[in-house]
């Protein structure tokens, strides 16, 4: 696992995501989103399991989970189940410092 610097600081992510919820980014070629749900970030595979729609386009619902653009099925975003129960996001692991928010891969 290699930790990659994604964003200067949280509070940088932060603004970028805010708007949507949601943004797509691309990391060493996998795409990932990364969602505010409240004031955390959380990181997660940009593919449904379902059928690979990008989950950036979808939406957060009030209960913090993402919901796929495509056939709307609800992905937990701490630990990736679909409530639905068609498969599980590849969750990925962030870390906040002083020089910035990071991503394992």
């Amino acid at each position: 696992m290699e930790w990659i610097k994604i964003f200067e600081s949280g509070e940088a992510a932060r603004a970028q995501v805010s708007g949507a919820g949601l943004l797509k980014l691309s990391v060493h070629e996998q795409r990932i989103c990364l969602a505010l749900i409240g004031n955390q970030l959380r990181a997660f595979s940009d593919r449904c399991p379902h059928n690979g729609e990008s989950l950036s386009k979808g939406k957060v619902n009030y209960l913090g989970e993402i919901i796929c653009p495509w056939h709307g099925y609800r992905y937990n975003t701490q630990h990736g189940q679909c409530a639905e129960g068609t498969g599980t996001l590849g969750i990925f692991p962030l870390k906040e410092s002083p020089e910035g928010l990071f991503i394992a891969i």
